[in-house]
């Protein structure tokens, strides 16, 4: 009989300080933070960038509070309207955790919308930018979801599933880690060797709605729903597939409009 690894109960607080506690989740949002803000300030330095490190530091302002704001508005819009109903005030119990990349993800988009607007630059422009940073904070979320011993697999049998605290005592895939996989190291290695080449506007944004939506739909077979999403749609699809189609099909049709304007601006060209 296999024996799996129980995973031990890891207190979210590193620290804390009167009212004021470092948790691991948000130790690693500031650890994805700081390393965008790395290379971000390496990349200005590229001829093709437009920005100057201040405004690159604007965007990158205005991107972490799209992913702060967003994130917790979506995962409450998306995961808990009943209680938001319940309860309008539960938008802002932060302390109980609960953030939605889809809602982050959004709120970065139009962080982006505004960040273009006030630079008088395209929004594709600024997509193309931001896009192969972004698995770096996904990557450090999924982590900081790990060692809370949170979002974890569906039942399995495999040889490395864990058993995790609160989670029914059984086996489960540690789908935390493949999300770290798929879309952080995976995604972020495609997306920075894909942006090396000279590529038409918009395509390196597009590759990223494309490979995450795919990535997240994928693992999305593996993720426990949450308990009031079992019976979501009759459990043919889960909610994170449902938000995440989208992003495939915006994907793949910002890469065709991409490429098909480059390709008709180069026959201008030759004729």
């Amino acid at each position: 009989m296999t024996e799996f690894w129980e995973f031990p109960a890891i207190d979210p607080i590193i620290v804390s300080l009167g009212p004021i506690a470092l948790r691991w989740y948000g130790l690693m949002y500031l650890i994805g933070f700081a390393a965008a803000m790395y290379l971000a300030n390496r990349r200005t330095a590229e001829s093709r960038c437009v920005w100057s490190k201040e405004q690159v530091s604007d965007l990158l302002f205005y991107g972490f509070l799209g992913v702060v704001l967003g994130g917790r508005i979506g995962y409450v819009l998306f995961y808990q309207f009943p209680s938001f109903i319940d309860n309008p005030l539960y938008l802002f119990r932060i302390w109980e955790g609960g953030m939605s990349f889809h809602g982050g993800f959004l709120g970065v988009v139009a962080a982006m919308f505004w960040f273009a607007h006030k630079t008088g630059t395209r929004f594709l422009q600024v997509a193309d930018f931001i896009a192969p940073l972004i698995p770096i904070g996904l990557g450090a979320g999924r982590i900081g979801n790990f060692i809370n011993a949170e979002l974890w697999g569906r039942q399995t049998d495999v040889p490395w599933a864990i058993i995790f605290p609160n989670a029914g005592g059984v086996p489960r895939h540690p789908s935390q880690l493949y999300e770290f996989f798929l879309e952080g190291v995976v995604l972020f290695i495609l997306l920075n060797w894909f942006r090396r080449a000279d590529r038409p506007i918009g395509a390196v944004a597009g590759l990223f709605s494309l490979g995450y939506g795919s990535f997240r739909f994928i693992i999305e077979y593996f993720r426990e729903p949450d308990a009031h999403l079992q019976d979501f749609m009759g459990g043919f699809i889960t909610m994170g597939q449902l938000l995440s189609l989208p992003m495939v099909i915006v994907g793949l049709g910002i890469l065709f409009y991409s490429y098909k304007l480059n390709s008709d601006k180069k026959q201008v060209k030759q004729a």
